[in-house]
């Protein structure tokens, strides 16, 4: 499935060679924004194509539906159909975004753009495949589309209708193409229109010798930036780090300029904010540790900002600190855990008295150390 999605970028990045931008726009600018470089060429076609940010395309089944819907070339018409579809990178047009939400060591990021069907004629119309690549093991969470007239918005999928084909008929016809690289289709987007597009998705921080580390796919090929004069591109991104614990936090290094928006204990808030030539070539990269002399953890942790249920978490998370001296354990924990309020009183009491009867008498020995 990638090598085909990467054929298809492929023939599309040729059609896109049909498209006039006016005589202002000389013939080697627009070739430079539409090959690629040697050493990609060379590499393996399934890789050479995958995006490697949150990537718009236009869906040609004809040849003949590539113009510019602004200056059309009248160009001699094209015989054929293209099987598979032919996939056309859209220009991005306006800014890009994204909030992050770190805690321990787990990211929920929302990014948001906008594109422009800048390869098909206006009178026509085409659908459009999205493309969204997260980093360490990442999850979609939402989606939230808005094109001229209409907006479509993602929503959970009960268990029982996992496997009615006529309620996933009327979806968003998503899948993963290869990986965490997940993808679905917007019908009919008329050619011209600009459309904008929130996703959401949460991911893993990397931890190692004390120190977490996050990237977030957001490298944007040369043929996505808009030919032209004059068309502002701004770059935004937004990062809250919440190490779970009240210790301090110890910035380490980023690809993106961060400016420190305010600090507390535990807790800090940076932005990048730019006007920039061309988009992003650089994934974006984070790295903090945190401060501490001894062994620390948190239990229950706050919803993030935009959990959709609200919920909190219950999770076990153990900083080892950096004191030297100290001595390695190991032991097991039993965590008893009433998640409905259904046992509050004496039967969680009870059964607390249980646990707490079997780890003293029982027969074996055990490793329990401590009853929650």
């Amino acid at each position: 499935m990638a090598r085909e999605f990467s054929t298809c970028v492929e023939y599309g990045l040729s059609l896109s060679k049909r498209i006039y931008y006016g005589k202002e726009m000389t013939p080697a600018a627009a070739a430079a924004a539409m090959t690629r470089s040697i050493s990609s060429k060379s590499s393996r076609l399934e890789e050479s194509y995958l995006p490697t940010s949150v990537m718009a395309y236009a869906v040609i089944p004809e040849p003949e539906l590539v113009d510019n819907p602004d200056v059309p070339s009248y160009q001699p018409y094209v015989h054929g159909r293209c099987e598979p579809p032919a996939l056309i990178p859209l220009q991005i047009h306006g800014a890009v975004a994204m909030e992050i939400d770190c805690c321990f060591d787990n990211a929920n990021v929302c990014f948001s753009g906008a594109w422009r069907v800048h390869c098909v004629k206006a009178s026509r119309k085409c659908d459009v495949r999205i493309a969204i690549p997260m980093g360490e093991q990442g999850s979609l969470l939402g989606v939230e589309v808005d094109v001229t007239g209409r907006s479509y918005h993602s929503q959970l999928m009960q268990a029982e209708d996992a496997n009615d084909s006529e309620k996933q008929s009327k979806g968003w016809n998503g899948r993963l193409i290869k990986g965490s690289l997940y993808s679905f289709v917007i019908p009919e987007v008329g050619g011209g229109s600009t459309f904008s597009i929130k996703v959401t998705w949460s991911q893993k921080l990397l931890y190692h010798e004390g120190q977490f580390s996050l990237n977030v796919p957001f490298s944007f090929p040369a043929f996505v930036n808009p030919i032209g004069k004059n068309i502002s591109k701004r770059e935004k991104i937004l990062l809250n780090v919440n190490s779970g614990g009240g210790k301090e936090i110890l910035f380490r290094c980023t690809s993106h300029a961060l400016k420190e928006l305010r600090r507390e204990a535990g807790k800090m808030g940076l932005l990048y904010d730019a006007q920039v030539l061309t988009w992003s070539r650089v994934d974006f990269n984070f790295s903090y540790s945190v401060y501490s002399k001894d062994l620390f953890g948190v239990l229950l942790q706050s919803p993030f900002l935009r959990d959709f249920d609200d919920r909190q978490m219950f999770c076990c998370y153990l900083f080892p600190g950096n004191n030297q001296s100290m001595k390695a354990f190991r032991k097991e924990v039993i965590f008893l855990i009433d998640i409905s309020g259904s046992m509050k009183g004496d039967p969680f009491e009870s059964a607390k008295n249980g646990l707490w009867w079997h780890q003293h008498f029982s027969p074996t020995q055990t490793g329990y150390k401590d009853v929650g």
